[in-house]
């Protein structure tokens, strides 16, 4: 992760209600989202696609793709660089009620359509795979 905070932009928007805003606030420090940015700023590829600095956008909680129950997440977690931007995909998921978040997928898609997979778990064993 960079040295600096990345701060959650909401370009557009002329003002959000304080429950919207605290639903926002849970999901930018819930496990599977923090861990999904992690891949991101790990991945040279995508960083260089994107650019940098990159913006991370708050979910628009309207958009049906983002869904969290007791057991799975799914994000489409909007971001943005100077030279791109696009849509990071998170799928997570976990065995029971307050254990750990493991994460599934995460890939960006850019606005042209280019998808850039960033972590799938491997299939021989338990450990993760890094694209």
């Amino acid at each position: 992760l960079p040295s600096h905070p990345v701060i959650p932009v909401f370009p557009g928007a002329t003002r959000t209600n304080k429950r919207n805003r605290t639903h926002l606030q849970t999901f930018s420090r819930a496990s599977y989202y923090q861990l999904a940015l992690e891949q991101l700023h790990s991945h040279p590829e995508a960083l260089e696609a994107l650019g940098t600095p990159l913006n991370v956008h708050y979910l628009r909680l309207t958009d049906k793709y983002n869904f969290v129950d007791i057991a799975d997440a799914k994000l489409k977690i909007p971001v943005s660089g100077p030279k791109s931007e696009g849509h990071l995909y998170v799928s997570s998921s976990r065995d029971a009620p307050f254990k750990r978040w493991n994460l599934q997928e995460v890939f960006l898609e850019l606005k042209d359509g280019q998808q850039i997979p960033l972590f799938k778990p491997s299939r021989d064993n338990d450990e993760v795979k890094k694209e």
